[in-house]
């Protein structure tokens, strides 16, 4: 039994002595094609080469012929060899000599061209005018090395009038140039061409493969002819490297047969522990999807639902069957939204969903809304090409309420601030107050006591009564800022002037700056533009940043106690700064300067600042806090904030 298990492994040899004979008879008949092909091109390159010559040289020949026959010759040569170096790359110079080999005309220089260049220094150059001029007909002079070791060779045609020598007709032939130009990329990819002579001296070569060279073919280069050969290189391709991997591939392929056997078994044991594997793993990745509170939705690029998770079911009340494989419009979408929602959609498709992610309505199957946060993410295979879209769904409904809730705390904030503040202020406007009170009373009580008197005219309590009326307009006034400063109403922008709101804003603080020996300058440009902004919120910043600075100046002397307001406008935006000369910020404070209830007054709420800058926010600008350089006292701080220019 022992020769029939080895049978398999005889029959293996044979197949592989077969095949690396097949490959070795394979590799001797591809060299012999090859042969075959490199001789047929080398013959075609040099057909190829020896038409282009013979074509230039009928041209010249023909320029010589007319030169004699038709007036104006060097018009004529200029014109025919300007045409013969345009289309003749090859060529890169045709001059005109006269009989005594002075040089009459010349392309591409107009100029007398430089002896090394027009190639008529050397002897080999002479020997061939001579045996042009002698013989009457074209001639090729011997190669020749010149301006940095580069090879030329010259066609020498000669110019007769009868019999009469009138002039040589020479064209300058670069050899490198006649090779690069007259050789096609294609051919230099396949060889390597080389121009030499007997002598195996170099002239030009083109290529564009680098290698050694298995066979090559050379052939007489007739004309020029001296003895110059075009010798023409193959190389290894990329076959042979093939055919040798593939002889190796055999061998190895010969090995693994034996080996094989041993490895199914192997191979059946990894399969089924890694079906144990997959089927743990896509339990686990079950029991992740089912615990997951974020709603996943998966779409293909039509924007057909190709997957859901349990999260996103729960939350909108749809089963995974109602929903999979639909198509838009979906059932979770809003009747009455459905052309923005469509919109949305169709935006996510074309790759513009908002990486930041974005809001929208849905509807349960119950019938009930909800506020979604939707990321969206590309969904990409195994392959790496994108197939779809991955949503990242969050019910943010309990959040929106909660924003909103936080949003009216904070407006009730800003309301009980101004209520605080104007609580602080409340003696001093009582005083300002009673002082128009006490005017009305005094000026009341004399007007009475001119109406006892006999013979009391009208008129003489007339000035009486007007003093009466300017002091009741004044208390008027005050009460009703006090009660505008501190009504409740809904946040509102509207058009209105920063002048009077600043101008009402000292009417509140003047008595107290009064009482506290403080000076408040204020620049107001003339003709400011109005601004879109809650009036009554600009008053509680601009309130708020003032009598923080005269509270920052409590301990400063009188003759320095200035609180600045300025007002700068530029094209986009108004900028106002509220200085004062006061006790200034520390670094270790300026950064928690704006925190809510963070104050580094002993009675303080530490809301204040907070409140100023959620204002300012929320009208589009900027509020920070910088050291006053111009104060007298070296300290001080100055309050800026700013207002974008909009249209009102």
């Amino acid at each position: 039994m022992a020769w029939l298990l080895a049978l398999p492994k005889f029959g293996i040899v044979l197949l592989l002595a077969a095949l690396l004979s097949l490959l070795w008879l394979l590799q001797n008949n591809e060299a012999e094609e090859d042969r075959t092909a490199l001789i047929k091109d080398v013959l075609w390159l040099e057909q190829n080469l020896r038409f282009h010559l013979s074509g230039n040289e009928e041209q010249l020949q023909q320029l010589a012929a007319d030169m004699v026959s038709l007036p104006e010759q060097k018009k004529i040569f200029r014109l025919r060899a300007a045409h013969l170096l345009k289309n003749n790359p090859e060529l890169s110079q045709l001059l005109w000599f006269d009989a005594q080999r002075k040089v009459v005309d010349a392309l591409p220089t107009s100029t007398l061209p430089d002896e090394a260049i027009a190639a008529f220094g050397p002897p080999v150059t002479d020997k061939a005018f001579d045996m042009a001029s002698r013989l009457g007909k074209r001639v090729y002079s011997e190669p020749f090395f010149l301006e940095g070791n580069r090879a030329f060779i010259e066609l020498m045609v000669p110019v007769f009038d009868g019999r009469e020598l009138k002039g040589m007709l020479v064209a300058v032939y670069p050899i490198e140039t006649l090779l690069n130009n007259l050789v096609p990329w294609w051919f230099a990819e396949k060889y390597k061409v080389v121009i030499v002579d007997d002598n195996d001296i170099q002239y030009a070569t083109k290529t564009h493969i680098e290698g050694s060279g298995i066979q090559s073919y050379e052939i007489p280069l007739d004309p020029p002819g001296y003895g110059m050969k075009l010798r023409v290189t193959s190389y290894k391709t990329a076959d042979n490297s093939l055919q040798r991997l593939l002889t190796v591939a055999i061998v190895i392929l010969a090995a693994g047969v034996f080996w094989s056997l041993w490895l199914v078994r192997d191979l059946m044991q990894k399969r089924s522990r890694a079906e144990e594997a997959l089927r743990a793993e896509h339990a686990f990745r079950t029991s992740m999807e089912n615990s997951l509170t974020v709603g996943m939705r998966a779409r293909d690029l039509s924007g057909c639902i190709t997957y859901v998770n349990p999260a996103f079911c729960k939350m909108t009340g749809f089963s995974s069957k109602e929903l999979v494989d639909k198509s838009p419009p979906m059932p979770y979408w809003v009747p009455e939204q459905i052309d923005e929602t469509y919109a949305i959609h169709q935006s996510v498709l074309d790759g513009n969903a908002p990486p930041d992610g974005f809001e929208i309505t849905f509807k349960r199957k119950n019938g009930e809304r909800f506020n979604a946060l939707i990321y969206e993410a590309r969904l990409i295979d195994g392959n790496g090409q994108h197939t779809g879209w991955m949503a990242s769904v969050l019910d943010i409904t309990e959040r929106k309420r909660a924003e909103e809730l936080a949003r009216q705390q904070q407006e009730q904030l800003q309301f009980t601030s101004r209520l605080v503040t104007m609580g602080e202020m409340a003696s001093t406007l009582a005083h300002e107050l009673n002082q128009p009170l006490a005017a009305i009373a005094s000026y009341n009580a004399g007007c009475l006591n001119l109406l006892e008197r006999d013979g009391c005219a009208p008129q003489d309590i007339r000035p009486a009564l007007e003093k009466i009326s300017v002091q009741a307009q004044r208390a008027g006034k005050i009460i009703r800022r006090v009660h505008d400063f501190v009504r409740k109403s809904e946040p509102k922008r509207a058009p209105c002037s920063l002048g009077d709101v600043i101008e009402d804003c000292l009417g509140f603080v003047e008595p107290d700056a009064r009482k506290h020996q403080i000076r408040i300058e204020c620049e107001v440009p003339h003709h400011l533009p109005p601004i879109p902004a809650d009036r009554l919120m600009l008053e509680q910043v601009l309130l708020n940043l003032i009598r923080n600075g005269m509270e920052a100046m409590a301990s400063t002397p009188a003759a320095d106690r200035v609180i600045r307001i300025v007002t700068e406008i530029s094209a986009a935006e108004l900028r106002i700064s509220v200085s004062d000369c006061g006790c200034g910020i520390t670094p270790e404070v300026r950064t928690k300067l704006f925190t809510a209830f963070f104050t580094t007054k002993p009675e303080g709420m530490g809301v204040g600042l907070s409140i100023c800058r959620s204002i300012i926010e929320f009208h589009r600008g900027r509020l920070w806090a910088e050291d006053n350089p111009q104060s007298p006292t070296g300290t001080g701080t100055i309050f800026i904030f700013t207002l974008p220019l909009e249209d009102a």
